[in-house]
Parts: structure tokens; C-alpha cells; sequence
């Protein structure tokens, strides 16, 4: 084969690479901007703050979730990493507390139990007093866990953003990278002799 159409076909798919790198960049960062602004716009409308530090809410936490809610301590969430902050150290230290740290699941199975025994025992005041008490709790995880689930969603969907982000910045390097070197390789295509082979 001929050194000249070996460089050639090697510059030509360098110069495909790059182009195919640059829209990888450009569609990564697209679906990293969506992403971000997505999460960002959706987190403000629910108006949800962040303890103030001198709060008593926040300082009835255990010291371990202070440590982690205190870089946002006061402020409006509107990231996902602070949505996981606040779903993983606030929602779920109050959620722990409210059936001896049984989940809604767990909590509904007792709820139910009680709430049928109940009726059929209609004149027990503290079976009724107990059901009662156990359908607060199940409304209770049963929001606090569904608002959870949501903030680690919205989490989760930022962090996708923020891995298209990072994918966006090496494919465009890569593509930048490619084009030096294709544009080279055209470069070295001229000083090639017309009869030199490989």
C-alpha cells in the first residue's frame, strides 16, 4: 500500500472521530444543561429550606447529620446533591423516629392489623386509641418516604447531569485532540514522497 493513501485514509478517520467527538460534546452538555435546569427549576418550586444552623430543628439532629446539613444550613434546596443531603440526613433522621424506626410498609401491615381488630372489638377504647395512633404513623412514613423517594429521584437525575457534564469535557478534548491530529496527519500527506510505500 502506498505511504500517501495509508496517511490519507488515517487522516480522514482521525477527521470523522473528531467531528463524531465534538457532537458527543455538544449533545453531552445539551443533556447536561436539561438535566440541571430540570432539577434546579423543579427543587425551587417546592420552596423547601434547609434548617437554619441555630434552628431547633437543626439541633436536634443527630451530630452526624448536622455535619452533613450544615454547608446548607438556612439555604433554599435546588440541587440534587443538596436534595440528597436533605432527603438522607433530614427526612430520614424525622422518618427513623416515627414507628421506632419501622418503615411504612412495616408500619401499614401493623396499621391495618389493628385498624381490622378494632372493629371487630368496637367497644375497646385503647385498640381503637392504637389504631388510630398507627394510621398517624402510617400517613406519616407514607409521606415522609414518598417525599424522600422524590429528592433521591431528583438526585439521581442530577447525577446523570453532572456525569454527561464530565463526558461532555473529555469528549471534547478527545475531539480537539483528534482534530490536531488528523489536521497533522493531512500535513504529513504532503511531505510524503508520491512512490514511498509501507
Amino acid at each position: 500500500m502506498k505511504r500517501r493513501t495509508f496517511d490519507r485514509i488515517v487522516s480522514f478517520v482521525g477527521l470523522g472521530l473528531a467531528v463524531f467527538l465534538l457532537i458527543a460534546a455538544v449533545l453531552l452538555n445539551w443533556g447536561y444543561t436539561f438535566a440541571n435546569d430540570s432539577v434546579k427549576t423543579q427543587l425551587a418550586q417546592q420552596k423547601i429550606n434547609f434548617p437554619a444552623a441555630d434552628s431547633g430543628g437543626f439541633k436536634a439532629l443527630p451530630e452526624e447529620n448536622q455535619k452533613a446539613i450544615l454547608p446548607f444550613a438556612g439555604m433554599a434546596l435546588t440541587t440534587g446533591k443538596q436534595a440528597q443531603v436533605y432527603a438522607d440526613f433530614y427526612i430520614g433522621e424525622h422518618v427513623k423516629g416515627v414507628n421506632a424506626g419501622k418503615t411504612y410498609s412495616e408500619t401499614s401491615a401493623e396499621a391495618l392489623a389493628a385498624s381490622a381488630a378494632s372493629k371487630a372489638a368496637p367497644n375497646d377504647q385503647a385498640l381503637a386509641a392504637k389504631a388510630a395512633a398507627l394510621m398517624g404513623q402510617r400517613q406519616t412514613l407514607f409521606m415522609g418516604e414518598t417525599l424522600r423517594g422524590l429528592l433521591l429521584n431528583a438526585y439521581a437525575f442530577w447525577q446523570l447531569g453532572q456525569i454527561a457534564m464530565y463526558s461532555s469535557w473529555i469528549a471534547a478534548v478527545g475531539g480537539v485532540l483528534m482534530l490536531v491530529l488528523a489536521l497533522l496527519g493531512f500535513m504529513h500527506l504532503r511531505r510524503v514522497e508520491a512512490d514511498a510505500t509501507i
